[in-house]
């Protein structure tokens, strides 16, 4: 039960603290005009780790070193990532983008099916197959494809589903908290962004991030954003750690719905029936998904105790015999 209601706090966490950097963000750029995604995210993870850091000296959370060779592969990989979903925004469409960013979810079907042997049911099969089309009936606009935009795109998902693979692989095979990860590895990102995120940011917006006037009210939300990053890293590493990188890429396109409902309703951007059928369509797969995977898992929990219930029978009746004891027919 406590695991459950880990599970749900971990998934609660994550929706909320990502439709607020959300709304954050979108005021700091598409309002104040900071236009610089890359190098943001890197203050991002700075702020993290050294949030984590006075939280680790505060002795909430212990540290446990492990294989060093592992955090800096996954450090690097997942600031890499990152900087490849930014230039694929930059040098793509906005429709095109949202079609990279549902490809995630069954590139990731694909490379644990592949790789590590883990098995999808049709049932799983079918309902991510009902979210996907309903988040892009919701989002997916235009598809401008270009070659460098689309081969971008393709680094971008293969890099952002391994590197979420690996979260949940990483936290199992050593044994580490999601904590305990991000505290290792935030540094290994950060440096990553920080070094090659103002380069990007000029790249795409032909600006330079050292050179853009800093007033009090962009302080301010840049403070605050990278505030609410640290609860958006930690829940991410939360939830692919209790559950798995599908069921957070999943977690991922409600966090689009609500975005795409909170922007009209507080923001009053634009809306249409499509958007409004896209989501209703996308909130069916959901549902749909955490049904059959709940169903699932109580499937597979049930098994070992039927099995360990049906050897103790066998042994009881193996006694029984030994005992001398016959029952007639």
């Amino acid at each position: 039960m406590s695991e459950k209601l880990g599970t749900v706090g971990a998934l609660s966490l994550s929706v909320v603290s990502s439709v607020s950097i959300v709304i954050c963000n979108k005021a700091l750029m598409s309002t104040l005009g900071f236009q610089f995604a890359t190098t943001l995210t890197s203050w991002h993870l700075l702020v993290t780790f050294c949030s984590l850091h006075v939280a680790l000296k505060l002795k909430f959370f212990e540290h446990k070193p492990f294989e060093r060779r592992a955090v800096l592969g996954f450090g690097i990989l997942n600031g890499i990532s990152i900087g490849l979903l930014n230039l694929s925004l930059g040098f793509n469409s906005v429709g095109f983008y949202q079609m990279t960013k549902l490809a995630i979810i069954p590139c990731t079907v694909f490379l644990e099916t592949a790789f590590l042997q883990k098995k999808f049911s049709r049932s799983i099969q079918g309902s991510l197959g009902v979210l996907l089309l309903g988040v892009g009936i919701a989002t997916v606009t235009d598809l401008q494809l270009n070659a460098l935009g689309s081969f971008l795109s393709f680094l971008a998902v293969l890099t952002t589903c391994v590197a979420q693979i690996m979260t949940n692989t990483i936290q199992k095979k050593f044994k580490v908290s999601s904590t305990q990860l991000l505290y290792q590895s935030s540094p290994y990102q950060a440096a990553t962004l920080l070094f090659s995120g103002p380069f990007l940011d000029k790249l795409l917006t032909n600006e330079n991030v050292f050179a853009f006037n800093y007033t009090t009210q962009v302080v301010f939300f840049i403070i605050l954003s990278c505030s609410i990053s640290v609860s958006v890293n930690f829940s991410t590493f939360l939830v692919i750690g209790k559950t798995s990188p599908v069921t957070y890429q999943v977690l991922g396109h409600l966090k689009t719905c609500l975005v795409l409902a909170f922007g009209y309703i507080l923001l009053r951007d634009p809306f249409s029936w499509r958007n409004i059928l896209g989501i209703l369509i996308a909130l069916v797969g959901m549902i749909l998904y955490s049904y059959y995977c709940t169903r699932e898992t109580q499937k597979k929990t049930q098994e070992p105790a039927q099995m360990s219930q049906g050897k103790r029978d066998d042994s009881e009746s193996l006694l029984t015999m030994e005992g001398g004891t016959k029952v007639s027919t």
